[in-house]
């Protein structure tokens, strides 16, 4: 392990690792978050592909990013996880280029092959982040990352309603996403292993007797649970831009998404202690809420303040989830199995990921509220399977 320096304190855990991880992902979310939320659009209304198509190409994005996430994790532990972060950070760049084929399965390939390599670096990333703070500034820390993550997807939504209010054609929107994504590797390039907190003295009795390996199957499972519920935002922005037939109006409310999400992530990082009773309520019930909150506005043919109410509520659920789930895998594995922990933590979301977009996929071409009422239902599942292994682990700090 490579550490030389003294523990952070807790005045002074934004450390120059920490702020270069996190504009890593700020870069990164402001180039490839432009194409995430121009994707549906390019793909149903441009290429006139049907809703179903999307829905498999989120499927595959996600779906085999299972495997590669949990490979990127045991690469990093066996190697080096600055180094598998900055590799899978470079192939990113990939899906930029969907914009510059007509045919529809063409542009699909483009883009999951850009998006796998982000599940590649995305568990190597959240080490490192680990590894640069003390084990009491993690939330924080991850609330922190966050809420930079998400803020560099909200200038990338400002960016594209601009654009696409200038009527800008797509392949020249994505192409330019690579900018901020060359940005993003260099900032991991400039992390230095040298800065990183010493992490022998995690590896306690805690983190190995029986309680601590079933708080983290419970969070696995509930995780893949979340998974099974949560579909790509590019759904709601559909639902949206054909509610109120304007692209301008549908990609809003991913703004709205990912500028609440980031509020809330880097607000509870400073707030909550990371336990998994608050992962349960802040998390997986809010983001049960959010999605039978948009399927009763399809229902009652609501306005435009009907979707962004719930979809707000999706984005604070998905704060929540970010800044405590993998501060919970963090506390509960050892130190020298870290990226293998986070790697099955991503692992298992994406397994449910494919699914779900699928099954959305399917069910919305019966009609969006049958769609929104299963992922409500099934993350209502995930909320209780969580609260189950509260109650089995009552006598263990949690």
């Amino acid at each position: 392990m490579h550490g030389i320096t003294a523990p952070v304190s807790r005045r002074a855990w934004r450390t120059a690792n920490v702020w270069k991880i996190a504009l890593s992902a700020f870069f990164a979310d402001f180039g490839y978050q432009v194409v995430l939320a121009g994707f549906p659009i390019f793909l149903v209304v441009i290429l006139k592909a049907p809703v179903w198509a999307y829905g498999v190409a989120m499927a595959l994005s996600y779906g085999p990013g299972a495997l590669v996430a949990y490979l990127g994790g045991r690469c990093g532990d066996r190697t080096d996880h600055r180094r598998v972060a900055i590799s899978g950070n470079l192939l990113i760049p990939i899906l930029s280029f969907a914009g510059l084929v007509a045919v529809p399965w063409q542009a699909m390939a483009l883009f999951i092959f850009g998006w796998l390599p982000r599940n590649f670096r995305t568990p190597s990333r959240r080490v490192l982040l680990t590894r640069s703070v003390s084990p009491p500034d993690r939330p924080q820390a991850f609330g922190f990352l966050h809420a930079l993550d998400v803020g560099g997807g909200v200038l990338a939504g400002l960016g594209l309603l601009v654009l696409l209010a200038y009527h800008v054609a797509f392949r020249w929107i994505f192409l330019l996403t690579l900018i901020p994504l060359g940005i993003s590797t260099l900032m991991l390039i400039l992390v230095k292993p040298q800065q990183f907190v010493p992490q022998e003295r995690e590896t306690t009795e805690e983190t190995t007797n029986r309680a601590g390996r079933h708080v983290v199957r419970g969070v696995l499972v509930a995780a893949a649970l979340y998974g099974f519920s949560s579909y790509s935002i590019g759904f709601p922005i559909l639902t949206v831009t054909q509610s109120v037939h304007s692209t301008v109006w549908g990609v809003l409310s991913y703004v709205i998404f990912l500028g609440v999400s980031a509020v809330a992530g880097f607000w509870l990082g400073r707030r909550v202690a990371g336990t998994i009773k608050e992962l349960a309520g802040l998390g997986y019930l809010l983001a049960a809420i959010g999605s039978l909150g948009l399927a009763a506005a399809y229902a009652l043919h609501g306005g435009l303040i009907s979707y962004y109410l719930p979809i707000a509520v999706l984005g604070v659920a998905l704060g929540a989830i970010e800044t405590l789930e993998p501060t919970v895998i963090a506390r509960w594995t050892p130190a020298h199995t870290a990226g293998r922990g986070m790697g099955t933590l991503s692992a298992a979301r994406s397994v449910g990921l494919f699914v779900a977009n699928v099954l959305m996929g399917l069910f919305y071409r019966l009609t969006p509220v049958d769609a929104y009422s299963y992922a409500a239902i099934v993350a209502l599942c995930a909320t209780a399977v969580l609260w189950a292994s509260t109650r089995k682990t009552a006598t263990t700090k949690s």
